[in-house]
Formats: C-alpha cells, sequence, structure tokens
C-alpha cells in the first residue's frame, strides 16, 4: 500500500513524500510490457512474436522506470485532491534528495519527495470595505476642439510642392546616408518624409532656405538635443546609439507645403463617409462625440488601472516566495540563474498576486465566458472591420467565424481580454468611486497609478 506524509518546509511550503511499495507499481507494469509485446516490431519476428525475455531486456528498463514515476505522480495527485490542496504550479522533485535507484531485477520498495508551493487563503479588504477610489472625467473644451479639427484638416490636406524651405508647415523630403566626414558615402540610403516642426530643433534651422538637391553632413549628436537624440536615431537613422557621432549626408530630395482641407462638404465627406454631414455645427458636433468618446476610454483606463493597483498592492496576500523562486529558476524550459530570477521576481509577484485576486472575484462572482461570447465578439469586430452593421448577414459570415474559431490563439487572445473586461465591469461597481472633473492637461500630469499604489503588505 502506498503512503503519503506530507510536512511543513516554511510558509505555504510543505513537502510531500510518496512511498510506494512493489505492489503499487509491479502490476501496472507488467501489464504495459504485455501490451508493448503485442506490437512490437523486431526484425527477424513477426509482430507479436517476440519472446517476452528480450522485449524485457530491450524495453523493460525504460518502461519500469517510467511506470513508478508514473505510480508516484497518480498518487500524489490523489493525495491533493482528497485533501482539497490548491498549488501553484506544478509539484518539483526535491532537490538534493539521493536519488531514487530503479532496478528492474530487483524492484523494491521506493519513495519519492515531492516539494509543494500552496496558494493563500486571503480576504480582499478593498472590496469588504468599498475602499474609496478615483474616477476622471475629462471634459472636451473648445481649443481641444479646435486643436482636434486642425489635426483632422491636416491629415486631409495636399502637399504642393515649394521652391525651398520656408515654414515650419514644410514637408520636407530628404535622404540620410552614412558617410566619411568628407562627405563620401558608406552605406545604405534612408528616406525619410516628415513636417519640418517635427525634426531635431538645430536641424530645423539648418534647413531653412535649402532647396531641392542642396546636400549636408550632419553629426546626430551635434544637431540634436539629449532628449532628441535617440528619437532621432531610432526614426529615420535606424541605428543604436553608438552611430550617435557618426557621419550622415543628408540630401534635400523635395520641398512640399501641407495645405490643410478647407471646411467644408469634402471635409466632412472625407471624415464620415458613411453620414451625412450638413453643415459645420453638425461636423463639430460628430468631432466632439468621437473625441468624448476616446477620452472617456482613456480615462476608464485610468479607472482600471487605479482598481487594479489598489488590489495588487493593498490585498494581504502570503506567497511562498522560497517554492516559487525555485520554480522560477528550474520550471521552465531552460534553468535560469538565481540572479535573473532576483530581477524578475518582483514583477513576476506582482502578476501573481493580480492572477490570485482575479480569481477569487471570478469565482466570488461566477464570471464567465462563454464560446458564444467570443464568437459573437469575433463577428462584432469583423463586421466593424468591414464597415457593416451589427445586422447585415453576410453569407461568407458563418464559414469564416467557424475558421476563425479554430485558430486557438485569437480565440484564446479573445476570451482573455471579454474576461478581463467582465472583471473589471463587476469591479467597478465594489467601489466608492468618487468622479472628478479635470481638464485634459491636468488628467495627463496625474501621478501614475502605480506610483500612488507601491506599498505591499
Amino acid at each position: 500500500m502506498a503512503t503519503v506524509v506530507r510536512e511543513n518546509l516554511g510558509t505555504l511550503h510543505d513537502k510531500v513524500t510518496v512511498k510506494l511499495t512493489k505492489e503499487d507499481y509491479l502490476p501496472s507494469f507488467e501489464k504495459s510490457l504485455k501490451q508493448y509485446a503485442k506490437t512490437a516490431n523486431v526484425p527477424g519476428f513477426r509482430k507479436g512474436m517476440v519472446p517476452a525475455g528480450m522485449i524485457r531486456k530491450m524495453a523493460g528498463p525504460a518502461m519500469f522506470n517510467e511506470e513508478v514515476i508514473r505510480s508516484a505522480g497518480r498518487e500524489l495527485e490523489t493525495y491533493m485532491q482528497n485533501e482539497k490542496l490548491s498549488i501553484f504550479a506544478q509539484p518539483m522533485i526535491l532537490p538534493n534528495e539521493t536519488p531514487v535507484k530503479l532496478d528492474i531485477n530487483n524492484p523494491t520498495d521506493v519513495e519519492f519527495a515531492f516539494e509543494i508551493g500552496l496558494k493563500p487563503d486571503f480576504e480582499i479588504p478593498a472590496i469588504k470595505n468599498r475602499a474609496k477610489i478615483n474616477a476622471y472625467k475629462i471634459n472636451v473644451t473648445d481649443k481641444m476642439m479646435d486643436d482636434e479639427i486642425e489635426r483632422i484638416k491636416r491629415r486631409y490636406g495636399k502637399v504642393e510642392d515649394q521652391d525651398a524651405v520656408t515654414s515650419k508647415d514644410d514637408v520636407i523630403y530628404c535622404t540620410f546616408e552614412p558617410c566619411a566626414a568628407d562627405g563620401n558615402v558608406t552605406g545604405d540610403k534612408l528616406e525619410e518624409t516628415a513636417l519640418l516642426e517635427k525634426m531635431p530643433v538645430k536641424l530645423q534651422d539648418m534647413l531653412m532656405g535649402k532647396k531641392a538637391n542642396d546636400t549636408m553632413v550632419i553629426v546626430p549628436a551635434e544637431v540634436c538635443t539629449a532628449e532628441e537624440l535617440p528619437k532621432f536615431l531610432k526614426d529615420p537613422l535606424k541605428a543604436g546609439e553608438e552611430q550617435a557621432n557618426h557621419h550622415y549626408k543628408l540630401t534635400l530630395t523635395k520641398v512640399g507645403l501641407l495645405v490643410p482641407m478647407e471646411m467644408g462638404a469634402e471635409l466632412f465627406a472625407a471624415v464620415f463617409p458613411n453620414d451625412a454631414v450638413a453643415d459645420e455645427t453638425a461636423f463639430r458636433e460628430k468631432i466632439k462625440v468621437e473625441l468624448q468618446r476616446e477620452y472617456d476610454r482613456i480615462a476608464r483606463e485610468r479607472f482600471h488601472n487605479e482598481i487594479f493597483e489598489m488590489l495588487v498592492h493593498n490585498t494581504p496576500i502570503t506567497l511562498p516566495v522560497a517554492f516559487l523562486k525555485r520554480w522560477m529558476r528550474e520550471g521552465g524550459e531552460k534553468m535560469r540563474s538565481a540572479e535573473d530570477v532576483e530581477k524578475e521576481f518582483s514583477g513576476f509577484e506582482h502578476q501573481l498576486r493580480w492572477q490570485l485576486i482575479s480569481d477569487e472575484v471570478i469565482r466570488e462572482n461566477r464570471i464567465s465566458v462563454t464560446r458564444e461570447d467570443v464568437k459573437a465578439d469575433i463577428k462584432t469586430r469583423v463586421l466593424a472591420y468591414y464597415g457593416m452593421e451589427g445586422d447585415e448577414e453576410a453569407p461568407w459570415m458563418n464559414g469564416y467565424l467557424d475558421k476563425v474559431m479554430q485558430d486557438e490563439k485569437m480565440a484564446d487572445e479573445t476570451y482573455r481580454r471579454l474576461l478581463t473586461d467582465k472583471i473589471f465591469l463587476t469591479l467597478e461597481g465594489k467601489f466608492d468611486a468618487e468622479m472628478k472633473e479635470v481638464n485634459e492637461e491636468e488628467f495627463f500630469k496625474l501621478p501614475d497609478a502605480h506610483a500612488a499604489h507601491h506599498h505591499h503588505h
């Protein structure tokens, strides 16, 4: 009879020893061997006619080891189910135990020691006490509207050729080529099109008054401020910081002036192709609705972030740290160094706390996402992508959906997103939210939600 003994190693960290007598594994080993003998292909013998002794010699030892380990695993599984143990990851064979010696010719009692990390029981005080939390409403002002409409007019505007660079609104078409100090080109040409005002300030001055085909040799570190440099190296130069002091030949290929589209029917139709927009008032109204929707989305994301950080940092949860660190080191595809584990542990712990809290919220509130939910969501997104309404039936849709549902990755991502949405939707109602009206500038100056709640208990 197999026996299982459990002893404590530390906080939520136990050792479980499984002792097997040979009666626990021999019968199933003999059975597997017989099964194997029926199907084994050995040259010179008909199928199923290989002598038992030969089978035992060839495949026996490996099968014997497998069966012993499998039996130990089964006993451990049964024990954990009976004891209702809820564990992290998988049980791991304890290190530095004397390795179990298995010998097919001398079956004896064997024991395996596993370590397990137990999931803690915990309460979520913030939910229990309906904690106070800030929610924000960003009001769309006339200035935000004007700025947005200017952006739109420019996006739909056209570029007219210019003789020379004369204004910040000029569109610069140019190429950059790595070169020597004297301008002799040493590398491949990179093309760039940008508004002059988006380029490094010093470079803007250097380009003023220049005409198509003018060239100059520049050094990124000399034309950029410390803030501009990383961005300029990455794009347009596609270079690393080690190239900050290299020379580049800039050739101006063309100058254009961006002429914004005038306010009028053409602009209304370009921005809202599916709606008839009568006049500027109606156009502004529609832009306002869209802007408000976008800012509501950003504010809601912030609200969810506040909830996430508050719960992760203010829910007292004890974790089996020693077990988890070992699991991080050894539980993956390849071994990781202790330094790496130390570096990554706080991020890992952050996610793990959230996992435990969200599992609890799912259980308490019976949250679920069905296959039908996933299908309906994908359908809505596909229709929106093709600019169709929900009640339009596309004959190809069902076949397409069936195909998409077989794409495990897509279905799984949709499932997770819907589950997260439902968790947050549930959580929104669990706190005492105080709505604060702010303007755009104030909103983007708020401290990041993580910093605001960062203190583990």
